[in-house]
């Protein structure tokens, strides 16, 4: 599924669980790091109006489809792909990390949200090894000298996967800025995720879930917040409902749309 604007032009180019697991077993087998990043209708919004979150989203090396949105969109552009959201990527990306022996590193939220978070994973998942907690503080450049500092202490520990709970754009940026500094290690965004297994945090009930009502339960949980978030997230549906149906039709803003994968 492709989405494009003015200024960017970006796929998802990991369409489902299997392709998931298939790239970032590869790359941790042979050392090679990489940034998964999870596209959704309020990265749209934002890679419209950030030009630094556009320059981020441009180097990352796998991107999934993290909102239904984006998966029905993908369906109407015939070019379909699953839904795969962040905090459900953790679990299954730290089994593969324990059954190739790699580390794992923890940043964002607090240090309480970590420790929680660390003893959760290590009890879920024998042969987890958590080496690194890294709670930025207020203020945190996710590409200056207090980025620099985590990416030190991440070095330090030897990590080779960094789940990034920073929330968009920050984890994004972050996460491009470190792929530069630490070549070898996987940044994943990850949003609220390890709040989730925390507890500091809760999450939409699985039936919730799965009648694709999560987004109305968390508008509901945190109006201040989230109601202007979604706001600007349905105006721009029409538009790139109108993408998928180009798409669809082979055309992509007068020119002839990719092959499909």
């Amino acid at each position: 599924m492709r989405f494009w604007g003015e200024a960017y032009d970006l796929t998802v180019n990991v369409p489902d669980w299997v392709a998931l697991e298939r790239q970032i077993s590869a790359r941790l087998r042979a050392g090679e790091g990489f940034s998964l990043a999870t596209i959704n209708l309020d990265h749209l919004v934002k890679l419209r109006e950030d030009a630094r979150f556009r320059d981020a989203y441009a180097v990352q090396d796998l991107i999934v489809a993290d909102g239904n949105p984006i998966v029905w969109m993908s369906k109407l552009a015939r070019r379909n792909v699953e839904l795969i959201p962040g905090s459900d990527a953790i679990l299954p990306l730290t089994r593969m990390a324990a059954a190739q022996g790699k580390t794992i590193a923890l940043v964002g939220s607090t240090d309480d949200t970590l420790a929680a978070a660390k003893s959760f994973l290590e009890g879920e998942v024998p042969g987890t090894r958590i080496v690194a907690t890294v709670a930025p503080p207020m203020g945190f450049d996710p590409s200056g000298h207090s980025a620099d500092e985590v990416l030190n202490a991440l070095d330090a520990a030897g990590a080779d996967i960094a789940f990034l709970a920073l929330g968009a754009p920050k984890q994004e940026l972050f996460a491009a800025y470190g792929r530069r500094t630490l070549p070898s290690v996987g940044f994943v965004s990850i949003g609220a995720g390890l709040d989730f297994f925390a507890g500091s945090q809760a999450r939409a009930p699985k039936w919730v879930r799965a009648i694709a009502m999560e987004w109305l339960w968390r508008a509901l949980s945190q109006p201040a917040r989230l109601i202007p978030r979604y706001a600007r997230c349905f105006r721009i549906l029409p538009e790139e409902i109108a993408h998928a149906w180009q798409l669809r039709s082979g055309f992509k803003a007068g020119r002839p749309a990719p092959e499909r994968d």
